[in-house]
């Protein structure tokens, strides 16, 4: 089964300035995906647009064959934003972030049960936070932080992860502790679409690729088909130090 499906989708933001220009791509289930291009490519919009935060001006999304808004509401979609996008300076707890990731599965009441906290308390301990769980999240140095956002994923349990850069701003050690994790939920039949800058790892964890420029999906497939010295050029136009030392690494490939 396809877990997630964009055809064709086109975003505009207010004066109909198009974000998003006739993207399409497909993840399989069980698998990573990985999201490269260019700051301003349309990866956020695409993310956004399959979270159900923009509906498309045209063209379709389904998650699981599932509309958006259905699978949303199932629960089926979990999603770790880039550090930007969160207000650190919020007072909460990193056991409540990742609290809320139960919020979905909870009763009208929103009161969580002994399921809930015990599916939290195994998140946080899946990712390394347990002794963590009672800080601040703003308190957090850049790599507690992704392994909290990392922790509600989990606990949300999305069969479809979003991870938006979860490489950017940790440590070696959190980043391999990332990619570890990731390959565990593949093996467990989760499906992840991961945008990311890190282009000289996108080998040891994605089984596709996709490539986008100038707002929209230049194309997608098999990481070894897809991460050639020509699709980078022409997804950053030589323009990027990380282009470059990816493309050195991919010709010195046997």
């Amino acid at each position: 089964m396809i877990a997630l499906d964009v055809q064709n989708v086109s975003v505009a933001y207010g004066g109909g300035r198009l974000a998003l220009r006739q993207a399409t791509l497909q993840v399989g289930g069980g698998s990573v995906c990985g999201l490269v291009g260019m700051n301003g490519s349309g990866k956020s919009t695409l993310f956004k647009t399959v979270m159900g935060f923009l509906p498309p001006l045209r063209g379709t999304v389904q998650v699981f064959e599932q509309p958006i808004i259905r699978a949303q509401k199932a629960g089926l979609i979990a999603y770790v934003p880039q550090s930007e996008d969160v207000d650190w300076n919020f007072p909460v707890s990193v056991r409540e972030v990742v609290m809320m990731g139960r919020q979905g599965q909870m009763g009208w009441l929103r009161r969580p049960g002994a399921a809930d906290h015990k599916l939290v308390e195994e998140s946080l301990e899946r990712v390394g936070m347990s002794a963590f769980a009672g800080r601040q999240i703003g308190e957090l140095s850049g790599g507690q932080r992704k392994r909290a956002f990392l922790a509600r994923a989990l606990a949300q349990e999305g069969r479809l992860l979003l991870l938006d850069e979860p490489f950017g701003g940790v440590d070696v050690g959190t980043s391999e502790a990332i990619i570890a994790l990731m390959g565990e939920l593949r093996r467990e039949g989760r499906s992840m679409l991961v945008s990311t800058h890190d282009l000289g790892t996108l080998e040891t964890f994605c089984d596709e690729v996709a490539l986008i420029a100038d707002r929209t999906v230049l194309l997608y497939g098999p990481t070894d088909e897809v991460l050639t010295a020509e699709n980078l050029a022409a997804t950053f136009g030589g323009r990027s130090p990380l282009h470059a030392a990816s493309t050195a690494k991919l010709e010195a490939r046997p």
